[in-house]
């Protein structure tokens, strides 16, 4: 029985070679043959009813010969030719294809689009605030997505054609896995995916902040979510037209809302930053945008300008249409001008030094359709901001209107007539264009923008002194902990513990500095890696976006710009752009690209050989139904390692689904608390409203120090010191908190334990002259309890504490008054603190005077 049921076999494989044995033949025969090389339709090389498919290729990994065998070779010979089909996409196997659907491609592009506006209008992403509603969005969309993408996957039929030599019964789980790291690119998603895992290792083992931590972990959260839709999106057809129509979007709204707003036909609330300090502005005002930080301001918009200057000198580098022309130059000028009035002297540098960069990567004859790109729209924009800043940018609507237009229209009038004389054919046409050029940029540099620069440079450099100063101090606090960092928020919570002068700065003003303090040398080397490897892509693949890239990482050693969350998705979606350019540029060489092979003849019998030949081929695509039911024998270790990948994959999907949907979960928590913290805010002070607010906030997120400490003032004395010493796990840096601790401990009549408290805060935060006087007052106090209840030791020992206390306060206001160093936090000797110090001598005292009350109503 087994003997016929093997023969039966047979008979359905002989049936199988002679179907595929007629349509070898006749392949054969509709081959063209022309100076000893071949072509073949690849489309025929299949299996009967699938013949003709697209989806139906020739595996790149097979190889055969019209006699006996075709060996591919990679070099260019006549011995013969197969062309692929026009995508020049070779599968692996004779179902796969690349997944193009137009409607996945239409939804990535608009859900990155939005998210990426989402992040230009909330004020960069600056403010945890604004951060959870778009991570909210980011999360639940591409949760959504994922679960329609696992829905969308469907079980292999039995009936496909596959290749005997693969394995049959590849589960869903394997081709979920398969197609989700298929995307080029994706590698990136493991770079903000490695800072996320940093900072939830920091939230979890302990920090400086938990909550810092926490809200930096949510953060690349979001930025690995953005990353995975921006290279999925560069993966697909026409991935490259929406990535460059979503960085036009975002530039322009970048740019005009700013313009706008400064000729008043904007409205837009802290767009303009105005003060009357000379060494931050010259003209008394800068202008912000959306972003409300004139610094970070000028280095976006200086990306965009060079994106677009790039852009307009390939057009001008040939001979076009007006009209063209003009669509080219035209975000130049208000891009400039945008530039110039935030009167960032960093982001200026930037980008300068990013444009001479592009000067100098460019061939020699495409150097000078860069100056002629510059030189107008600079000179245009120069003048502009020389006209806004003398009416401190603030000019009537109408007026500035007519100066905007007038900038505008000369700026591309003077554009297009550089072009046409350089396009002339004349003689000496190209030489005096570049003469002209370089005229008028030179000009605008040195007249306008060094202009503003001097005038800042002859206020004083005391703003570049506390950043070195600021600089100095972080260093110094980096040591301390140099590979792992303090978590989240370090620089913000422990700078007013270790500042060598007292200057403002809840920023370092140095992103790498930044980074390095939080997360120590390990996040510096995951941001390098995925910094050089995104800039050596672009470098390769579209060097117009290369200058953009370089203002990015120039400026953000000059200040804060990547705790802007904006500036890290224009890098990522600048990162994502060229691996599109990449991806169109290859499928562009495929389309036209041959796959080479070199004949052996056979010296005989090469016909019935060839029969053999095309029957053993055609034999491993025939159905797998049409073969025999025998099973081979598994080994243990195989089935072993099947298990383990089935688990990996498993494991991945479980992985996303986890990340994905903790990232919805806690988000929506951290968004309700500060819905319910606001609310009280709103409400009257002590009022039961208020305190359910609070409750409800500290029950979402019971982090946040401001909730700790509002809802502690609310609370009864012993409640309100269990709730603050349990937030001290949380903040142990945080020295409100050891305020309110020592306050409720100076109400309860331990005056030791309350000098503890204070002494404490003053060593966080000893630049705090409100903070020392009310240590002071509430000293007294408690100093003032216990000699009224019969301690008079202690309220001696509590008074001399104190006393203490106010002569360090004493004496460090008169080192910061004769050290003329720069006091930006007005630190003095507070009006009510000699008083406090007075009495406190009194009560210290062995025989104490009467007290005086008039100076002990009420707290500082």
């Amino acid at each position: 029985m087994k003997n016929r049921a093997i023969d039966k076999g047979v008979v359905r494989y002989k049936r199988g070679y002679a179907a595929n044995e007629k349509m070898m033949e006749q392949v054969l025969e509709q081959s063209h043959h022309a100076n000893d090389t071949e072509y073949v339709d690849n489309r025929d090389l299949c299996n009967g009813d699938i013949r003709g498919s697209r989806d139906s290729t020739y595996n790149r990994q097979d190889t055969y010969n019209k006699d006996v065998t075709y060996k591919k070779d990679d070099t260019y010979q006549l011995n013969g030719v197969i062309q692929t089909e026009g995508s020049g996409y070779f599968s692996q196997s004779l179902r796969c294809k690349r997944y193009s659907g137009s409607g996945w491609t239409v939804g990535l592009g608009i859900l990155s689009i939005v998210l990426l506006l989402a992040g230009c209008l909330s004020r960069g992403l600056y403010y945890s605030a604004d951060l959870y509603p778009v991570i909210l969005i980011a999360a639940g969309s591409t949760l959504i997505m994922f679960l329609l993408f696992l829905v969308g996957i469907r079980p292999q039929k039995t009936s496909e054609r596959i290749p005997m030599s693969l394995v049959q019964d590849r589960g869903r789980l394997e081709r979920i896995v398969e197609k989700i790291f298929r995307f080029p690119g994706m590698w990136r998603v493991l770079w903000p995916l490695g800072m996320m895992t940093c900072f939830g290792l920091h939230a979890w083992a302990g920090s400086v902040s938990k909550q810092g931590s926490m809200d930096e972990m949510l953060r690349w959260s979001l930025l690995a979510m953005f990353t995975l839709l921006t290279a999925i999106l560069a993966a697909r057809t026409n991935g490259a037209r929406w990535l460059a129509s979503g960085w036009q979007m975002a530039g322009g709204l970048l740019v005009l809302s700013g313009i706008l707003a400064v000729c008043g036909i904007l409205p837009l609330p802290f767009g303009v930053m105005r003060t009357a300090d000379p060494e931050i502005s010259s003209a008394g005002a800068r202008l912000g945008g959306l972003l409300q930080y004139p610094n970070a301001y000028g280095a976006v918009v200086g990306m965009y300008a060079l994106e677009r200057l790039t852009a307009a000198a390939r057009v001008i580098a040939r001979p076009v249409r007006a009209g063209r022309l003009i669509a080219a130059v035209l975000p130049l000028m208000p891009a400039q001008a945008a530039l110039l009035l935030s009167e960032s002297r960093g982001a200026w540098l930037a980008t300068g030094c990013a444009a001479v960069a592009a000067f100098a990567l460019q061939r020699r004859g495409a150097r000078l359709p860069l100056l002629l790109a510059t030189a107008a729209p600079l000179a245009c924009a120069a003048w502009l901001y020389r006209q806004l800043a003398a009416a401190q940018l603030a000019p009537a609507p109408v007026p500035g209107l007519l100066a905007l237009a007038g900038a505008w229209a000369a700026a591309l009038l003077g554009t297009l007539l550089l072009c046409r004389l350089w396009h002339s054919g004349a003689a000496k046409a190209p030489r005096t264009a570049a003469l002209t050029a370089i005229v008028l940029a030179g000009a605008a540099a040195a007249l306008m923008a060094v202009a503003s620069t001097a005038e800042r440079l002859a206020a004083g450099v005391g703003t570049g002194v506390s950043r070195l100063q600021m600089w100095r101090d972080a260093l110094q606090l980096w040591t301390e902990a140099a590979w792992l960092g303090h978590g989240g928020d370090t620089w913000r919570n422990m700078f007013r513990a270790i500042q060598s002068s007292p200057y403002v700065g809840g920023e370092v003003h140095n992103s790498l500095l930044d980074l390095a303090l939080d997360t120590g040398m390990i996040g510096i080397l995951l941001v390098a890696g995925w910094f050089l490897l995104t800039l050596r892509s672009i470098f390769h693949f579209a060097s117009q976006l290369f200058p953009s890239v370089l203002v990015f990482g120039l400026h953000g050693a000059m200040d804060f710009d990547w705790s802007f969350t904006v500036f890290w998705m224009l890098f990522i979606w600048l990162g994502a752009w060229a691996t599109a350019l990449k991806t169109e540029t290859e499928g562009v060489q495929r389309s036209g690209v041959t796959v080479k092979y070199t004949p052996i003849r056979s010296k005989s019998g090469s016909k019935s050989r060839y029969k053999s030949r095309s029957k053993s081929l055609c034999l491993r695509y025939l159905p797998t139904q049409s073969r025999p039911l025998s099973v081979p024998m598994r080994s243990f270790f195989h089935i072993l390692q099947r298990v383990t990948a089935q688990l990996i994959r498993v494991s991945t999907v479980m992985i996303i689904l986890f990340w994905l949907g903790g990232t919805v979960w806690l988000t929506s928590r951290y968004a309700v608390a500060e819905v319910q913290y606001r609310q009280a805010m709103s409400e009257p002070d002590g009022t039961p409203a208020q305190k359910v607010h609070l409750m409800a906030a500290f029950q979402s997120n019971p982090n946040r120090t401001d909730i700790v400490i509002s809802l502690a003032r609310s609370l009864p004395g012993r409640e309100a010191e269990s709730l603050l010493l349990n937030s001290l796990s949380h903040s142990p840096m945080h020295p409100q908190i050891y305020i309110e601790l020592g306050r409720l401990a100076a109400q309860f009549g331990e005056g030791q334990q309350a000098g503890e408290y204070f002494e404490q805060a003053i060593a966080l935060n000893r630049y705090d002259g409100i903070g020392q006087s009310t240590a002071l007052y509430w000293m007294e106090q408690a100093a003032r309890r216990e000699w009224k209840v019969g301690y008079r030791d202690r309220a001696q020992q509590t008074a001399a504490a104190g006393v203490q206390m106010y002569e360090r306060y004493q004496l460090l206001a008169e080192e910061v008054e004769a050290g003329n160093v720069r006091n930006d936090r007005r630190f003095v000797l507070e009006e009510h603190a000699p008083g406090y110090g007075e009495n406190l001598r009194r009560l210290a005292s062995a025989f104490s005077p009467p007290f005086t009350q008039e100076l002990t109503k009420r707290s500082p």
